[in-house]
C-alpha cells in the first residue's frame, strides 16, 4: 500500500511539472508572416487575416506576406477565394523577429469525365463559314434549362431524363463548377487593392483597411459578374469613407 501510494505521489508531481512547461504566458508581439499554397508554395495575396479577439486584421500583399500585432496565445482564421478555411496557431517559441511560413490548401473540384457519344459531321466551310468558338460553360443553356412541371405530362421521357439522369445531373455539376471557376478569375482581376485604390481614391494604408472592413460585410457572393464587382466596391467605398470621417 505505501509503495502504490509512493507511485501515485509520484505521477501526480510529473503531471503537474509537464503542465506548467506546456503552458505559456501571454506576450505581445508582431507577427511577421507569409501564406503559401500547398499546392505549388506560391504566393497567396490579398488573402484575409482575422483576429477574433480585437474583432480587427489585415490582409496580404501581392507576395502573400503580412504583418499583425497580437499575443502570442491568439489563434488567427485566414480565408482566400479558392482555398478553404485555415487556423494559424503561432508557435510557442515565437518571440517575433523572424518570418514564420503557413500554408493553405486549395479547394479542388472532381469534375467527372463526360463521354460524347455519336459522329461528327463534316462542315462545308464554303458554304457555312467557320465554327464559332464558344465557352463550354455557355453551351447548350437550352437543354439544362429546368423543365416546367408542364413537360411531365407532354414531355414526361425528357422530364423524367432531367431529373433522374446521373448523366444530366453530373453535366449540369460540371458546367456550374466550371462557371465558379471563371467567377473565381474575374473576382482575382477586378477585386484586389490597386482596383479598390482606382474605384475608391482611398490611399494604400486605407486600401487594406477597406478590404477587411468590406469583406467582412459578406457582400459578393461568387457568381456575381464583373459590373456587381465594381459597382459594390463603389457603393461601400463611399460607406467606409462615412463610417471613417474620409471626405
Amino acid at each position: 500500500m505505501r509503495n502504490i501510494l509512493t507511485i501515485l505521489i509520484f505521477l501526480f508531481i510529473l503531471s503537474g511539472v509537464k503542465a506548467q512547461d506546456t503552458s505559456v504566458d501571454p506576450m505581445l508581439i508582431e507577427l511577421k508572416a507569409k501564406i503559401l499554397s500547398a499546392a505549388d508554395s506560391s504566393a497567396i495575396p490579398y488573402a484575409n487575416i482575422i483576429l477574433h479577439r480585437t474583432h480587427s486584421g489585415t490582409i496580404t500583399n501581392n507576395d502573400g506576406y503580412f504583418t499583425l500585432e497580437m499575443l502570442n496565445i491568439d489563434s488567427l482564421e485566414v480565408t482566400s477565394v479558392g482555398y478553404k478555411k485555415t487556423v494559424l496557431k503561432i508557435p510557442s517559441y515565437y518571440t517575433g523577429f523572424e518570418m514564420l511560413t503557413f500554408y493553405m490548401e486549395p479547394i479542388l473540384y472532381n469534375v467527372g469525365e463526360v463521354t460524347v457519344e455519336g459522329e461528327a459531321k463534316q462542315l462545308d466551310y464554303f458554304e457555312h463559314g467557320e465554327p464559332t468558338a464558344i465557352d463550354p460553360e455557355l453551351r447548350g443553356d437550352a437543354f439544362n434549362e429546368k423543365p416546367p412541371v408542364l413537360a411531365a405530362f407532354f414531355n414526361p421521357a425528357s422530364y423524367m431524363q432531367y431529373y433522374f439522369s446521373k448523366r444530366e445531373k453530373r453535366k449540369r455539376e460540371v458546367r456550374r463548377d466550371m462557371a465558379i471557376m471563371k467567377n473565381w478569375e474575374m473576382h482575382s482581376k477586378n477585386y484586389n487593392k490597386e482596383m479598390v485604390m482606382k474605384l475608391t481614391g482611398l490611399n494604400e494604408a486605407y486600401a487594406d483597411t477597406f478590404m477587411v472592413w468590406f469583406n467582412a460585410h459578406d457582400v459578393l457572393p461568387y457568381t456575381a459578374n464583373e459590373y456587381q464587382v465594381r459597382s459594390s466596391i463603389v457603393e461601400y467605398g463611399k460607406l467606409f469613407k462615412l463610417d471613417y470621417g474620409l471626405n
